[in-house]
């Protein structure tokens, strides 16, 4: 196997190095920007059905609320079956919006492919200065 050797200097060689590290950096910069932009946009269209689910169906809830509060009102006084309903409201509210925050935490936002692209670089000026 021949050996070629390279004729360039010592300073020719490092200023190669720093070119390309400096354009490997703006690389890994922009491919955090792009991975984050993709992982907020999957967040954004969540939030906004959870957003517009939710409106529509605070108007339905109101009017079946007050249906149950009047239902019940023939088995006790109208502000105690009113109470009773308002506290059911409440419960299955804090329910459902502990498991939209649980569902929220649970998404993964760290730039995975950067992270993993960095470490591989690392390894590969490593080498170059070895």
């Amino acid at each position: 196997m021949q050996t070629t050797h390279d004729q360039r200097s010592v300073g020719e060689l490092f200023g190669e190095l720093t070119r390309e590290m400096s354009t490997l950096v703006r690389q890994e910069v922009q491919l955090a920007k792009t991975e984050m932009c993709q992982k907020a946009a999957v967040v954004g269209k969540h939030s906004a059905f959870i957003g517009a689910g939710a409106a529509l169906a605070y108007g339905g809830l109101l009017a079946l609320l007050a249906a149950l509060a009047l239902l019940l009102r023939g088995l006790m006084p109208l502000w105690l079956s009113a109470t009773l309903v308002g506290f059911l409201a409440v419960g299955v509210g804090y329910f459902l919006v502990q498991k939209g925050l649980t569902a929220l935490k649970t998404t993964d936002l760290a730039p995975r492919e950067t992270i993993q692209t960095i470490k591989e670089d690392t390894q590969w000026a490593k080498h170059q200065l070895a």
